[in-house]
C-alpha cells in the first residue's frame, strides 16, 4: 500500500509539472494542482487523511535530507558568502521578524484563535524545520505545512514581478528576497535566474529557518 501511494503521489506531481511547464499559469503551479488532485483521488477512493498521510510518510522525511542538500552549493561559494556575511545576516533577520510580525498582526485583525494564529507563525520558512517550531510553540503541524506551501506557492509567483518593479538586478538580492520570502519554491525560481542566485536563494531559507527556531524560543511564545 505504501510504495502504491508514494507511487501515485510522484506520478500526479510529474503530472503536474509537466502541465506547469507546458502552461505557466500561476493556477497551475505544482504545488497547487498535484495536492487538489490528491484529495480527489483519495476522497473517491474513500482512503482517509490519516492512511495516506501514514503510507506515503517517507516522501515527507526526505524533506529534511533535501534541504541538507543545499549546503553544497553554499560550500561551493563560501567566500563570496563570507564577504557578504553581516548583510546576509541582517537581511534575513530582519525578513523573519518581519514575516512573524506580519502574520501576528494579520491574525489579530481577523480575530483568529490562539491555536490558528501559533500555526501559521513560522509560515515563512522551509517545511521540516516549521512544523518542529509549530510543535515547540503549541501549533499544529498539518495546518502549518499547509500555510508554508502556501507562501512558498504566492512567493514564487508574485516573487519575480516585485524583484522586476523593484528593478532588483543583483543575484544576492534577487536570491536573498526569493529564499525568505518563498523557501523551497523561492529557492527553486532562484536557480531559473542563475547558479548565484540559486546559492544565496538556499542560504536565505536555511538562515531563515536557523534564526526563526530561535523566535520560537524567544519571542513567538510572547506574542
Amino acid at each position: 500500500m505504501m510504495v502504491m501511494f508514494t507511487f501515485i503521489t510522484y506520478v500526479i506531481y510529474l503530472f503536474s509539472k509537466k502541465i506547469y511547464t507546458k502552461i505557466s499559469a500561476p493556477f497551475l503551479h505544482p504545488l497547487l494542482v498535484a495536492p487538489i488532485l490528491l484529495i480527489v483521488l483519495i476522497s473517491i477512493t474513500h482512503v482517509s487523511a490519516n492512511q495516506y498521510l501514514q503510507d506515503s510518510k517517507w516522501l515527507s522525511d526526505l524533506l529534511g535530507p533535501a534541504t541538507v542538500a543545499f549546503a553544497v552549493p553554499i560550500y561551493k561559494n563560501l567566500s563570496t558568502i563570507k564577504k557578504y556575511l553581516g548583510t546576509i545576516l541582517i537581511s534575513i533577520t530582519t525578513g523573519t521578524l518581519v514575516a512573524i510580525f506580519s502574520t501576528f498582526l494579520l491574525s489579530e485583525l481577523f480575530h483568529l484563535k490562539h491555536d490558528f494564529v501559533v500555526s501559521i507563525l513560522p509560515r515563512s520558512i522551509t517545511t521540516p524545520i516549521a512544523i518542529e517550531v509549530s510543535k515547540e510553540i503549541g501549533g499544529l503541524p498539518t495546518l502549518t505545512t499547509v500555510f508554508v506551501i502556501i507562501t512558498g506557492v504566492m512567493g514564487g509567483i508574485v516573487g519575480p514581478s516585485v524583484i522586476k518593479w523593484l528593478s532588483i538586478k543583483t543575484p544576492i538580492a534577487k536570491g536573498l528576497a526569493l529564499g525568505m520570502g518563498a523557501h523551497g519554491v523561492g529557492t527553486n525560481k532562484a536557480m531559473e535566474y542563475g547558479k548565484l542566485e540559486g546559492v544565496f536563494s538556499s542560504l536565505a531559507m536555511i538562515f531563515a529557518a536557523l534564526i526563526t527556531l530561535v523566535w520560537g524560543a524567544l519571542l513567538i511564545p510572547f506574542i
